[in-house]
């Protein structure tokens, strides 16, 4: 049986042809990166905590409505998940002030933030990332302005969802980012969210100790990644308190 045919490669994920028409099937690899790609490295077992949890947070969403790309999970490091054509920006919601906001305002990390802040980026990682106002994107022609008023929807509600469910474990939720994707049905088109939500896209901190337990631990060489989004897949109930997570399985044909 044929091998399946590779369509996109990216950082942290394989994008394969699914096995019907509209659908692929999206691979979780290993790799972290930070700084656009400047700081690399393989963590055993990352790939199969992060398509975990992006089951747990995407099926959560679909269940209360908010619509996703994600289909089901396949295997330990596979999910499918449906075609989508990607708006190139970054959907990025802040409940308090970290990374590079912290930065460019001169605030303290963990400020918490009067309202969440939406913002959005430019997808280039040559360019870094950079922040465009609305005026950028609907000039440019990357969204028009009714895409974006559903886009900062769509963004508010998964904080909503997200921001719930990890305070009931006792996580803060500072800040992630989502991607969001166009799909038709029959003449209709609609935004879903896409690409991932996981530990990778998003800043999570203990409640009573502000420890990090997201891919700010490899940023800034805070301790094991693994054990990080291990436990914040334990807190969740999505792995058992004993699992060790599978490395590198064979990807199935």
């Amino acid at each position: 049986m044929a091998r399946r045919k590779l369509v996109y490669e990216g950082k942290a994920k394989i994008l394969y042809e699914g096995p019907e028409p509209g659908t692929f099937v999206q691979y979780f690899k290993d790799d972290a990166t930070a700084f656009n790609a400047e700081k690399k490295d393989v963590i055993e077992g990352k790939g199969v905590l992060n398509n975990r949890l992006c089951e747990f947070f995407m099926t959560g969403l679909n269940q209360i409505g908010v619509p996703t790309h994600f289909l089901k999970r396949i295997n330990m490091r596979e999910q499918l998940i449906r075609q989508v054509e990607i708006i190139p920006l970054e959907v990025i919601v802040r409940n308090y002030a970290a990374g590079t906001m912290a930065k460019r305002l001169g605030m303290e990390e963990g400020t918490q933030l009067p309202r969440p802040i939406v913002e959005f980026s430019y997808k280039d990682d040559s360019l870094g990332d950079p922040l465009v106002p609305e005026e950028y994107i609907i000039a440019f022609g990357w969204a028009s302005q009714q895409d974006l008023d559903d886009m900062i929807a769509l963004a508010l509600r998964v904080n909503d969802y997200m921001s719930g469910v990890m305070y009931g474990v006792g996580i803060k939720l500072i800040d992630f980012k989502i991607e969001i994707g166009r799909v038709w049905e029959n003449e209709f088109m609609r935004l879903i969210v896409a690409d991932e939500i996981s530990p990778d896209s998003c800043r999570l901190w203990d409640i009573e100790t502000n420890q990090k337990l997201d891919k700010d631990v490899f940023r800034r060489d805070l301790g094991s990644l693994t054990d990080a989004y291990t436990e914040v897949a334990r807190r969740l109930g999505v792995m058992p308190t004993n699992a060790t997570p599978m490395t590198k399985p064979t990807l199935i044909n």
